[in-house]
């Protein structure tokens, strides 16, 4: 195994960590390879447009992250919206819908257009992980057919699209917002 070709998939630190921790490469480049894609499959497309929500890791130009959760919208008759459309191999659109207006993850976008979205099936007890180049598009129209009620759009150019062991994901029941308890 070189380097060179472990670099394609794995930065220094990764690479760092696994010598510190492990004593060593616990990945080879044709590990690697098999594992992280550039795009999506047909499979991975349906996995992700049936999520009903995912997490999205971004950061400032200093580095400083923020976690958000990005989920479905409902329309007035309780049906959900998508929650995210794949528009190739290498390509998913989602929307930004009203929220605290703080814009901490588009204004990291705004600096730092790298972004990690992180999927988990807790019924399935699945998870997917994207890493990617992020966009804003303004343009309402654009997607209007879809998202009616979306403010703006964000679209993720997939750098990295790789599966997660499932192991210490709790199998969970989703509930319907509509049938969530809040209090009055």
């Amino acid at each position: 195994m070189t380097l060179e070709h472990v670099t394609d998939f794995l930065h220094e630190g990764e690479i760092e960590a696994q010598r510190l921790f492990h004593g060593g490469p616990t990945w080879d480049a044709a590990q690697m390879a098999g594992l992280i894609r550039a795009s999506l499959s047909p499979a991975w497309t349906d996995f992700l447009e049936n999520q009903p929500f995912f997490f999205m890791a971004t950061a400032n130009s200093r580095g400083e992250c923020d976690c958000s959760l990005r989920a479905r919208e409902f329309d007035a008759s309780g049906q959900p919206y998508p929650l995210l459309k794949v528009l190739d191999a290498q390509t998913l659109v989602f929307p930004d819908y009203s929220g605290n207006k703080l814009y901490n993850s588009l204004g990291n976008i705004l600096v730092n257009p790298h972004v990690g979205l992180l999927f988990v099936d807790f019924q399935q007890r699945a998870r997917a992980r994207i890493n990617g180049s992020a966009r804003i598009v303004e343009e309402r129209a654009a997607y209007l057919d879809l998202w009616p009620l979306a403010l703006r759009y964000v679209v993720v150019e997939i750098r990295q699209a790789y599966p997660n062991c499932k192991a210490r994901i709790p199998k969970m029941t989703l509930v319907s917002p509509s049938d969530a308890f809040f209090d009055e």
